[in-house]
């Protein structure tokens, strides 16, 4: 069921409304001030992920949400990145169970890492 559930872009590509890094046991939010092409950067960087691909938005949006499943059963995480009031906004979260047991805050931090040197 993982692997086939349908996608509904109206639920998972949603604004980042949050303004501040907050940790949970399914989401992360990651804050971080926007300079001129970070918000492109990270879409590149999204893109190289495995397993990655985007759901909805673009870069003329400011506005782009991911889904990357997991290698074994597949199931699907989202990341949202919104450039807005002159920060980045990486919100990523998972659609099934209750913990991600850490991996969307170790996704965010490593393309945060790349993307920002």
């Amino acid at each position: 069921f993982v692997r086939f559930a349908p996608v509904n872009e109206d639920r998972v590509h949603v604004p980042v409304t949050a303004s501040e890094d907050e940790d949970g046991k399914g989401h992360c939010v990651r804050v971080t001030l926007a300079f001129p092409g970070l918000l492109k950067r990270i879409d590149d960087v999204m893109r190289t992920l495995p397993r990655t691909q985007v759901v909805a938005g673009s870069l003329s949006e400011q506005k782009i949400t991911y889904m990357t499943r997991s290698k074994v059963i597949g199931f699907p995480d989202f990341t949202t990145v919104q450039e807005v009031d002159g920060q980045i906004r990486l919100y990523a979260r998972l659609r099934f169970g209750r913990s991600d047991l850490g991996v969307n805050k170790t996704r965010i931090a490593r393309v945060l890492r790349i993307a920002i040197g």
